[in-house]
């Protein structure tokens, strides 16, 4: 992975550009290595099981979690961790910076040998994500962003599809909810596409290789964090259902409607008809 020279700079203090570049960097290292670690599990047999009813979760999991907690949080000591897995840090998802992390978004689909999954790690600054990334080690396709510093698929610069009309336009769905969204009928004219993993599905709308993403289930903040910056640095717009933009509170999103901004307004108004 080459990263823009703007990103390995390590100079300033805390809160200043070259200290943004600096932890972006260090989000991309140890994705990137964390990525190789779920891989290792995903080709041979992987013990799993569910933390509730229909939640679950895999030894490879907390592998990775593991891992990118004692990188993540060892390099940056004083700012805090939310994980889907191990929770909150010491430092809590209050603090003012805070690192937001699903060590492998797409468990199902890891556990069923479907290469669609992703490791997914943002910084979040205020409640606002401000540098992640999401990496598929299966496709080798390693998405990440900086605020302001525009998006990236393995080095090279990505933009939604400009997308003018709703019809025939590519979606990205769960498996779990296909039919129910197309039972619905408010995208009649689409076509639709099922994929696990919710951070890859953005990070391809990002790279313009679907239109759009619709996810009417409740989704955390580790599963859209980095996705999201990754997509608005692409050029392209997220927001619940309803069209409420996405606050990272620790308190989780209702649904989650991401495109190009113009297809993004369609689908707004044809959930709001259905």
């Amino acid at each position: 992975m080459a990263f823009p020279a703007a990103s390995l700079s390590v100079l300033g203090a805390p809160g200043t550009c070259g200290a943004l570049a600096a932890d972006h960097a260090l989000i991309c290292r140890y994705v990137r290595e964390a990525g190789a670690i779920a891989s290792g599990y995903f080709h041979r047999r992987v013990k799993g099981w569910d933390k509730k009813p229909d939640d679950p979760v895999s030894e490879a999991d907390l592998a990775v979690d593991s891992f990118l907690k004692r990188e993540l949080t060892g390099a940056r000591p004083g700012y805090g961790w939310l994980a889907e897995e191990s929770g909150e840090g010491a430092a809590g998802a209050g603090a003012p910076r805070v690192f937001v992390v699903d060590p492998i978004d797409g468990t199902r689909s890891f556990l069923r040998g479907r290469p669609e999954y992703a490791v997914a790690a943002a910084l979040v600054a205020d409640g606002v994500p401000v540098a992640g990334a999401v990496f598929n080690p299966e496709t080798d396709e390693f998405f990440e962003a900086i605020a302001g510093g525009g998006a990236r698929l393995n080095g090279r610069t990505i933009a939604v599809a400009r997308k003018p009309s709703i019809e025939g336009a590519r979606l990205l769905v769960s498996w779990r909810e296909f039919n129910h969204l197309c039972e619905g009928g408010a995208f009649v004219g689409c076509e639709m596409e099922r994929i696990g993993s919710i951070a890859y599905k953005i990070a391809l709308v990002a790279a313009g290789r679907a239109d759009a993403v619709v996810a009417l289930a409740p989704k955390s903040d580790w599963d859209l964090a980095a996705a999201q910056l990754i997509l608005e640095e692409a050029g392209g717009r997220i927001t619940d259902a309803r069209g409420k933009p996405l606050a990272y509170r620790g308190e989780g999103h209702a649904s989650v409607v991401a495109a190009d901004p113009a297809l993004h307004a369609q689908l707004l108004a044809r959930l709001s008809r259905a």
